[in-house]
């Protein structure tokens, strides 16, 4: 089942923690490293696991073998984003590699994206526009809520939640033309 929890306070110090290691294990490899998803957004319920992009100027193996290095597990099968509404699919655009916590360690979710991809572009957005936007984020974590109750498998979860997303994204958009947002 998938445990949707309130916002917990350490989540932002438990990201720091983890991302001064990474910055130890990445050295020049990564552009930024940044807490993304729902643990980013505060007040927001979420999976009690901290989602971290690495931004990277090319998917290169060496930031692979740093990883890997440092004791995190890759999950080969995941090669990219899912492509939302309005978008190219051109090979590359979508691209990432996902690696998890090494075992016995606090759950991570540490998302490999190159530096002005639209996918590493996303998910900064969307966490910021729910950021600006509490009535957003509040009825987003009562669709999550409901989701979790209500799915018989647990695989589910992302594939009926990554459309929710994208209709954030496509308000966050809209926010940031308005705004004057762009992603550091």
């Amino acid at each position: 089942m998938v445990a949707i929890v309130p916002y917990d306070e350490r989540w932002p110090s438990e990201f720091d923690r983890i991302a001064a290691a990474l910055r130890g294990a990445l050295t020049a490899h990564a552009v930024s490293i940044d807490h993304i998803g729902s643990t980013a957004v505060p007040g927001l319920s979420a999976k009690d696991v901290i989602d971290i992009q690495i931004t990277a100027r090319e998917l290169a193996p060496a930031i692979a073998g740093a990883l890997r290095g440092a004791g995190f597990l890759r999950l080969p099968e995941v090669i990219a984003d899912h492509v939302p509404p309005g978008h190219s699919d051109a090979p590359g655009e979508w691209s990432k590699w996902l690696f998890v916590e090494p075992p016995g360690q606090r759950r991570i979710n540490l998302h490999v994206r190159q530096a002005g991809r639209p996918n590493q572009r996303y998910a900064l957005l969307v966490r910021d526009f729910l950021r600006a936007s509490p009535l957003v984020a509040a009825a987003y974590a009562e669709l999550k809520r409901r989701l979790a109750a209500s799915l018989a498998d647990p695989a589910d979860y992302p594939e009926v939640k990554d459309p929710a997303v994208d209709l954030i994204y496509l308000a966050a958009e809209a926010w940031a033309v308005a705004s004057g947002w762009r992603p550091r």
